[in-house]
């Protein structure tokens, strides 16, 4: 049904940026929040950045913090991540989804809690 498609990542050196998008369709309610989690060889995948449909409620997981901005625009339903100073750490699979988060308080960035997932944009920071 909902459909999500990332955009953005590619391959950039350490202490470069790069700025991710992500565009959902066919949504049929609003006040749903969207996420970036990502996947690096042998780890699991992790919340990266997460933010309800108000901008009021946002999560960075503490690697990125300081360092990557997530932002959305509902006009568009489309959500971005700014990454600055990137680290080779940051290299993974990068996700976009979708949380239908209506009457919950304070969304978690818990993969388990998304429904709706895009096919991911890999991102490759180089040392």
């Amino acid at each position: 049904q909902v459909q999500v498609a990332e955009s953005g990542g590619g391959l950039v050196q350490a202490g470069g940026s790069l700025r991710l998008s992500c565009t959902a369709s066919r949504l049929t309610f609003d006040d749903y929040t969207m996420g970036w989690f990502r996947q690096a060889p042998g780890k699991e995948r992790e919340g990266v950045s997460c933010i309800n449909w108000s901008s009021s409620n946002i999560y960075y997981t503490n690697s990125v913090k300081g360092r990557f901005t997530i932002s959305r625009d509902n006009a568009k339903n489309t959500l971005y991540l700014q990454m600055n100073s990137l680290k080779p750490e940051d290299t993974g699979m990068y996700y976009c989804a979708v949380y239908y988060s209506r009457g919950i308080y304070r969304p978690r960035c818990d993969r388990t809690d998304f429904g709706y997932w895009g096919q991911g944009t890999q991102v490759t920071v180089s040392s």
